[in-house]
């Protein structure tokens, strides 16, 4: 006989808090085969990358080289690692995308992934966590189940890209632990960089060097591209652009824009120097980005890059160099449209044709809907020399004007995110409606949490730049609106980067309640990386302010975190009585979280307050009192609509009914649970009440329970990406 339900063939229903009702033992399982699971994501593997153009001259020898290298690297189960290496854009991306065209799409064929590296370098250091989760995201997984540690992360991509032949491609590589975290399972990682990693060289990794454009080579570029031009006069612009692609094609496409003139005219103006070829600084910059080791060759390279783009910006639009200065001095890599007209920008959509038709600008990939654009990066160099020539007042009045922009950007997403949850800072003045100069910037909350994440680099450069400039209430506002960014989508080392720059903005501004609630949030974010000391000693100084900020929802936020940490460290301890003494530690700790909610009052915070009151009592396993204020907690959050805590709730009474030895209402709680986490597409949740049912089932020996729970926990975890479908057989 089961042990859940009771011994005859009718039907029994068992009732929790009086609202869970859940059918016998004959009926369990088909209810549990009945949860609806959202559906697999499309099996089409990722594609990313630049695509290739369609015009490509020479690299015969590059792309043999890398052909050779990947044909011998498929044939291999371990992963191989191409160095593709050369100067800033010499067409090292676009080697590598011609390459994926003609061969390695086809050695290669689950998938291609990739990555700039640029994007996630900050004072250079790569976040190599933000890396990985995209990574997980385009294999698939859903963005519940993307973990927030790196090691958590590195785990799971190795294990769901186990079975997967990818190639991945990571631009602008400058260390070898970058590489080396990206490495696919089985496949292939081809990086580019602009100088030999010599401890990848002895890890077994090809290299192929990519130089300028030769004579030959560079003038049968200019002549596809510019069919009428003299072959003598070709080869006089590729010997002005020291054979560099990115300049040709910046000559070339500047020409074609202007139908009066010809490539002799390009040949003559270069020649006389009538642009110049930038100052000192600027051409220090252009070999920095270059990646110039000093010597005179690539001092010719950037000095011819820098002369021709000196004459490209010389003329487009008084329009358009306005918005070449304003890339100049934005402090992130990208922007969109609406940001442009944010700082003052007039005919952005026209400006931004002729800076993409230049081949100055270029489109990013990105899922979310805005268009965002970027230069090249050593384009970016220039145009950040260019923008020192600026008056400092006129710099920093357009830096205030991005800050501002992004300061209520994200304060709308955040409300849009976490709803009406306490806030220090009042509600941006300016309407969402005036950030999006054609349509909202994004409409709902997940809307919002997709725009947020597809900023994070833009947002955390403003939050140092405002750092940086003084501004510093506009520091701790991007700090706060951010959490639900930080929060949702594990983000934790930009958490805590960010929140430091907090705390400082907060002393300086006097502001005790700022501080308390920067110090809570690096606080949390350290608690989920693992690192309690650190939690603990930013909670201890913010302890410390708690009577001059006088709110008490900050006592509650602080006594919160302190009972997160007790509960932590009693389960990292294996006494039980030490865990005893942590579990009242911490029950403690929330009631009085508890009571500073009650005093508000804030509903949701007495909620989540008495959940966490009832997890301490568990730990310490007083199981009775636990189901007590668990009933309340659930009271509470049904008639203040709290519904996303109700599955928590269950879960916590389901841990309470097993110390009680019910394993009946604790099945019942724990598919209460399950019903509502699948309502409400929790699917972390509905995923951990599957598996403690299936406990549960195991403990009652209810094998078709089991069955279907465990076949339930599959189906959910495939279609959640955390198992790749099967490879077709033949």
């Amino acid at each position: 006989m089961s042990s859940l339900g009771t011994d005859g063939g009718g039907a029994t229903y068992n009732s929790v808090s009086g609202d869970a009702v859940v059918v016998g033992p004959l009926l369990m399982a088909q209810h549990i085969e009945g949860i609806q699971l959202p559906p697999a994501a499309p099996a089409a593997p990722p594609c990313q990358g630049p695509p290739p153009t369609r015009v490509f001259v020479n690299r015969t020898e590059e792309l043999a080289g890398l052909r050779e290298a990947a044909l011998a690297l498929a044939a291999d189960p371990e992963p191989g690692v191409v160095m593709v290496v050369g100067v800033g854009g010499v067409g090292k991306t676009q080697l590598v995308a011609q390459a994926v065209r003609r061969e390695l799409a086809r050695l290669f064929p689950d998938g291609q992934l990739y990555v700039d590296l640029e994007d996630h370098r900050r004072d250079g250091a790569v976040d190599l966590a933000a890396v990985l989760g995209g990574f997980l995201r385009a294999l698939g997984v859903h963005k519940d189940y993307v973990p927030g540690r790196l090691a958590e992360r590195t785990a799971l991509f190795r294990s769901v890209a186990a079975p997967l032949r990818l190639l991945v491609k990571v631009d602008n590589v400058q260390h070898a632990p970058e590489a080396r975290a990206l490495v696919p399972p089985q496949g292939l990682l081809v990086v580019t960089g602009r100088r030999a990693l010599p401890s990848l060289l002895m890890d077994g990794a090809v290299l192929i060097d990519v130089a300028p454009l030769d004579d030959r080579a560079g003038t049968e570029l200019v002549r596809r591209w510019y069919a009428d031009a003299d072959e003598g006069t070709a080869a006089d612009v590729v010997r002005l652009c020291a054979g560099h692609p990115l300049a040709l094609r910046a000559a070339v496409e500047w020409l074609a824009a202007r139908p009066q003139l010809t490539l002799d005219d390009v040949v003559r103006d270069l020649t006389a120097g009538r642009y110049g070829t930038g100052d000192d600084g600027a051409r220090e910059a252009m070999g920095v980005a270059m990646g110039a080791s000093g010597g005179p060759a690539q001092d010719g390279v950037g000095e011819a890059v820098d002369a021709v783009l000196d004459a490209v910006v010389a003329e487009v639009s008084d329009d358009t160099r306005h918005l070449y200065d304003l890339f100049g001095v934005l402090p992130g890599t990208t922007a969109t449209a609406d940001l442009l007209r944010a700082v003052g920008a007039t005919r952005v959509d026209a400006g931004l044709g002729e800076l993409l038709s230049s081949r100055l600008a270029v489109l990013v990939e990105s899922a979310d809907r805005p268009q965002r654009y970027r230069l090249h990066d050593v384009v970016r160099a220039h145009a950040r020399q260019c923008a020192r020539a600026l008056p400092e007042e006129r710099r920093r009045f357009l830096l205030r004007l991005v800050v501002d922009f992004y300061a209520d950007a994200a304060a709308h997403g955040d409300a849009l995110v976490l709803g009406a949850r306490f806030r220090i800072q009042p509600p941006p003045v300016r309407p969402l409606a005036e950030l999006g100069a054609k349509e909202a910037l994004f409409t709902g909350g997940a809307d919002a949490l997709e725009w947020l994440d597809a900023e994070r680099d833009n947002l955390q450069a403003v939050i140092r730049i405002a750092a940086d400039e003084g501004w510093h209430q506009e520091v701790w506002r991007l700090c706060e609106s951010l959490w639900a960014l930080y929060h949702s989508r594990k983000h934790l080392a930009d958490c805590v980067e960010s929140g430091l720059l907090g705390i400082e903005a907060a002393q300086h501004e006097a502001r005790p309640d700022v501080e308390i609630r920067m110090r809570n949030q690096v606080a949390r974010a350290a608690y989920e990386l693992g690192d309690l000391d650190r939690a603990e000693s930013q909670l201890d100084a913010a302890a410390g302010l708690l009577e001059p900020a006088g709110d008490p929802r900050l006592s509650g936020v602080v006594w919160e975190s302190r009972g997160l940490i007790a509960l932590a460290r009693g389960r990292s301890e294996e006494s039980p009585h030490a865990m005893g003494e942590r579990a009242e530690e911490a029950r403690k700790l929330f009631e009085r979280a508890l009571a500073a909610n009650r005093a508000v009052p804030d509903p949701h915070g007495v909620v989540v307050q008495s959940y966490n009151v009832a997890q301490a009592l568990v730990a310490g396993e007083r199981w009775t009192d636990a189901l007590g204020v668990l009933d309340e907690a659930a009271e509470v959050a049904r008639t203040t609509g709290d519904e996303p805590m109700l599955p928590r709730i269950d879960l916590v009474r389901a841990q309470s009914f097993v110390g009680l030895g019910s394993l009946d209402r604790a099945v019942a709680a724990t598919v209460a649970a399950a019903d509502r986490a699948a309502s409400l597409k929790q699917f972390a949740k509905l995923d951990q009440a599957l598996e403690l049912l299936a406990a549960l089932a195991d403990r009652a020996e209810d094998r078709p329970l089991r069955a279907a729970c465990e076949e339930k926990l599959r189906e959910l975890r495939r279609n959640m990406g955390l198992e790749p479908p099967a490879a077709p057989t033949a």
